[in-house]
Formats: structure tokens, sequence, C-alpha cells
């Protein structure tokens, strides 16, 4: 049972190192940085529970190139949005007669994707919930709570008890297309949070960020609605009853919070750390989903229009908002 993770960043790197520290067989392939980092470091990673799991240098088999995944049996994949065409073409070229592929990408489109190119392999869609933070220093950190969704297939039985060592239970659904728009209308969040320029715990204690989660969701809501798409129930509170919940007053909403996820405090969103790091975020295929839905319906989206164009404009020149501010702006 050979394991590749493909794209190995926070994401990668934690899924694949839990089921590394579990001691599944592991792959990771990915940028030569992070290659370094993890020669250097190994994996150190944590969770919001208080789990601490370590791979030590010596342990991590870290690969650059596509050929790595020559003989895996699961690979999944876990490269930013936009890369995911390219790394189907350099999986065409080396993954053997059906391999299982499984996308654990933000958005929606990504597993499609896949399949279109990866013909002779098994593709699955599926759905990381929970957040990690990179701290650096191959530490990557769990901060909110969550399972993995997957698509159901046959084809995962192999795996199952493996995810189940490593902490990482599968749960699979049958239909997986409402269990990501679920996830989309909570990474809409992702945004708000990078501009914010505070943590996760902290941004979501104040209202006037809330507010403009709410806009956000309700205006999604409201055109998935119109398509016919009810979003999965993926937290302990259904996703309808969310931008009601986060317009609450802040005294009111604590009281809820703890019911909806926990989150620590060391919770950060992946796209304020493409921010802090200079490169191009996934606005395109979480808020800017949402603005093509629209398109789709012959409808408008303005807050979540306007949401991508705020964050194209911090790739160029990031500037920190506050919750006024921002609720005013997406008011306009």
């Amino acid at each position: 049972m050979a394991i590749v993770v493909y794209g190995a960043g926070g994401i990668g790197c934690y899924v694949g190192g839990r089921l590394a520290a579990s001691g599944s067989p592991v792959t990771f392939v990915g940028r030569p940085r992070m290659a370094a980092e993890l020669a250097t470091h190994g994996l150190r990673l944590t969770d919001y529970l208080g789990a601490e799991l370590r791979v030590e240098p010596g342990s991590v088999r870290y690969e650059t190139a596509p050929a790595a995944a020559a003989e895996a049996d699961l690979v999944l994949v876990t490269v930013k949005s936009a890369a995911t065409a390219a790394a189907a073409d350099e999986l065409a070229g080396v993954l053997k007669p059906g391999a299982v592929v499984v996308s654990f990408q933000n958005g929606i489109r990504n597993g499609s994707t896949l399949a279109e190119r990866l013909t002779e392999q098994r593709v699955l869609t599926g759905m990381v919930p929970f957040n990690v933070l990179n701290s650096g220093g191959g530490h990557f950190h769990q901060g909110t709570e969550g399972a993995l969704d997957i698509q159901r297939d046959a084809a995962l039985t192999p795996y199952v008890e493996a995810f189940e060592q490593a902490g990482l239970p599968l749960k699979q659904h049958d239909d997986i297309l409402p269990v990501q728009w679920a996830k989309l209308l909570l990474n809409l969040n992702n945004p708000i949070n990078a501009l914010s320029d505070v943590p996760l715990r902290e941004e979501l204690s104040q209202r006037a960020f809330r507010r403009c989660l709410a806009a956000a969701q309700a205006e999604t809501l409201e055109l998935l609605a119109a398509k016919g798409l009810e979003p999965a129930q993926i937290l302990r509170v259904p996703m309808r009853r969310f931008p009601t919940i986060l317009r609450l007053p802040d005294f009111l909403f604590r009281r809820l919070a703890g019911a909806m996820l926990a989150i620590d405090p060391l919770a950060r969103t992946s796209m304020w750390e493409d921010l802090q790091a200079g490169r191009t975020t996934e606005i395109d295929y979480l808020n800017g989903e949402v603005v093509r839905l629209a398109s789709e319906l012959g409808r408008t989206a303005p807050v979540n229009a306007r949401l991508v164009e705020l964050i194209r404009a911090a790739e160029v020149d990031r500037r920190a908002w506050s919750g006024s501010d921002l609720y005013r702006e997406l008011q306009a």
C-alpha cells in the first residue's frame, strides 16, 4: 500500500504526516524548499486537542519529481487549485493504471479536472474541513475540528483502516457536491480573515467581521437555492442558520460559537498564509466560484465579487482592514 501526497504543503504535510506517524508508507512530492525543511526538521504535527506527533527527518521521504508517484496505489492531491490541471498532466505521465487518486483541495471542480486527464485511474473527490497552520520548521498545526470527507467508493476499502489509525477517519458520502459547497460556504471567511490580519478566533469574536461573512454566505445560499442545491450539514449547525447566528451580538454569539466549531488561538486561514508569503491566493476558486454560479444563473454576487477584488488588490499591496471598514466596503 504505497501512498503519495502530491503537492505537499500545509494540508498535504499534515494529512500525510499523520499517516506516516501511524506507520503507513508515505512519499511526499512537492517543492525543493519544503523538501529541505523536512530533511532538517522532520515533521511535528499538533492539533487543537493537544495531540503531538513526530516523524523524524530520516523517516520523511520527500521528493521533488513527479516520477516519485510511479508506484503509488493511493495519491492524495493537495496542490493549490490553480495548479490542478498541471498536476494532473504530470501524474498522467507516471501513474500506473488503477491507482486511486483523491482530490483533497479547496473549491468545487478540482476532482473533475483530475478525472478529465487521469482516465486510467480511479479519481475521487474529497474535502478537508479543518484548518492547518504551517508554523515553519516542519510544524503543522490543525486548528479546527473535522474528519476527512470523501466520495463513497469501494476502492477506498484498503485504506480505511490506515486513516482510522492516523486519527483522520474517512467520512464517506454518496453525493459529495453538497459537502463541497458546505465547505466552500465556510471558506468564504478565508478572504475576510486574510484582510483582517488577525487569527480566526479573534476575527470571529468581532461582530463586524462576522457580518461580512454572513453577507457573503447569505448571498451564496440564495444562489444555491435558485440552483436547487442544499449544502450538507458538516458541523453541528445547519449551514442555512449560519448567517443568522453570525449576525448575533457578541455575547449571544459566544454562547453558541463553542457548539458550532472548535477553534484554537493559533488558527489562521491558508489565504492569510498566501498573502504573507506573497503567493497568489485561491480566491478565484472560493468566492470566485460563487461569482461564476451567479453568472450561470443570470444573476450577480456583489459581496463575493468585491471580496475577490479586494484580495486581488491585497496580492499586490496588503493592508489590514477593520471589521467596520470592511463591512462598509462590502455594502457599498
